[in-house]
């Protein structure tokens, strides 16, 4: 792969960690809301991702990423007893998200790193690409 390649890789694994923060972000803004019924309750989400092999010549192949979906979790909701609440079911029961705040943070965390490495590769790559060009003269 040539050092141009690298910006490809980089530049789509920029837009992974981008996308991943965008719906961590979501899932933390929506930890706390309340509904009265299952189904209008806010899931988790995350994004899948997926190898995107581009072939740039017979012999080269430059890998990237990209984004196959973004999937709302399945884990259970979580369910509070509380007959005072104004969004409360006939029950007493309001349905709070099924969002790991810890979780979600750890996440958070490793896409930021993520994003971080993959600028300084970036960076990394170009400034070989200039003292290459610096050897010319």
């Amino acid at each position: 792969m040539s050092l141009f390649g690298v910006f490809d890789v980089s530049g789509s694994a920029l837009s992974a960690q981008s996308i991943r923060l965008n719906v961590t972000s979501s899932n933390l803004a929506n930890a706390e809301t309340v509904s009265s019924s299952r189904e209008q309750t806010y899931r988790a989400r995350h994004p899948v991702f997926a190898t995107a092999m581009d072939m740039a010549g017979r012999d080269q192949a430059s890998a990237g990423v990209r984004m196959k979906g973004i999937v709302e979790s399945q884990a259970e909701l979580r369910m509070r007893y509380d007959p005072e609440h104004p969004q409360a079911n006939e029950e007493g029961y309001i349905f709070l998200p099924n969002v790991n705040a810890i979780e979600e943070m750890a996440n958070m965390i490793s896409a930021s790193r993520s994003y971080q490495y993959n600028v300084e590769a970036m960076n990394t790559s170009k400034q070989l690409l200039l003292a290459t060009l610096r050897l010319g003269q």
